[in-house]
């Protein structure tokens, strides 16, 4: 058993990383602004990058789209935005270290391969040949990791047998999302993550990458994931309409009750710098719900 322990010591580094797949929606947001609001809390930066790794599921327009939201609601970002896309020497050279080190291989199979376990990869198909294989990370039997999430607890996964060895880069050359995260977090020297419990599975993965390529392993928190009044992930519901830029203030506080903070802390405020102001005077991360959903009731 793997237990993982957050390796920094440095000022406090946070971020938020939305894909480019369409404008802001709520959920987004309130990712956005809880991740600002504890690096404000601890007097650390905050930082903004976009994860344009996936040209396919990518709406043009949309990075851009999703920067002017965030201004709008006044959470800009201490340092140039950082784009994914253009990472990719970077990514590459992550690559061939595991590579070198034996830590990962090239994989011919196909996702069908594996259908049957659910695409949990042990072991490749005998005699499987493509031309266009992917790179895995081998994952050893009996491979577990256990962190300490700040919101969520104890997390323990069995990466071997509930993920197995997981794609580095794909079959149609296109990186990866959890070795992209983990070399961008480490370049821009993340000390903090803070983000929507729908992605608190990858974790596990990211702290094996991180303990492989000998990077630090930041501290983790993961938000309650909101849900439409459908019960879907905001992101596949019916409520998944951009947040509205023109009532800024009113969406602020929405979030904000969402976070469980006290209500009556922006009730007066009457402009986003004022409810921004006011957030961090009475931000309490205690307050923060533990559970991993909550439920989303448009306006």
């Amino acid at each position: 058993m793997n237990e993982s322990q957050p390796q920094f010591n440095a000022p406090y580094r946070g971020r938020f990383a939305p894909s480019p797949t369409g404008p802001l929606h709520f959920g987004s947001l309130l990712a956005a602004f809880g991740s600002w609001l504890m690096a404000r809390r601890a007097h650390g930066q905050w930082l903004v990058r976009i994860e344009d790794i996936d040209p396919p599921r990518e709406i043009a327009g949309a990075a851009d789209a999703q920067l002017r939201t965030l201004a709008a609601f006044g959470l800009l970002p201490d340092e140039p935005v950082l784009r994914q896309s253009e990472r990719g020497d970077a990514y590459q050279a992550a690559l061939e270290r595991l590579l070198a080190q034996g830590d990962a291989f090239l994989c011919h199979c196909s996702r069908s391969d594996h259908a049957d376990v659910g695409g949990v990869h042990r072991a490749c198909v005998p005699g499987a040949s493509r031309v266009d294989p992917a790179l895995r990370l081998r994952v050893p039997d009996g491979t577990t990791v256990v962190f300490e999430d700040a919101l969520q607890g104890r997390i323990e996964q069995d990466v071997a047998r509930e993920v197995g060895d997981f794609v580095l880069r794909r079959a149609d050359g296109l990186w990866a999302y959890q070795l992209a995260v983990v070399v961008d977090d480490a370049a821009q020297d993340i000390s903090e993550v803070v983000r929507g419990a729908d992605l608190l599975d990858s974790t596990p993965r990211q702290i094996l990458l991180q303990q492989r390529l000998g990077l630090p392993t930041p501290r983790y928190a993961h938000l309650p994931l909101v849900l439409g009044d459908d019960g879907r992930k905001l992101s596949k519901s019916s409520a998944s309409l951009p947040v509205a830029e023109d009532a800024p203030v009113a969406t602020l506080r929405r979030a904000w009750l969402a976070l469980g903070q006290n209500g009556d802390a922006l009730a007066e405020a009457a402009s986003v710098a004022d409810a921004l102001s006011s957030s961090l005077r009475h931000f309490d991360p205690a307050r923060i719900p533990r559970d991993r959903t909550l439920s989303f009731t448009p306006a």
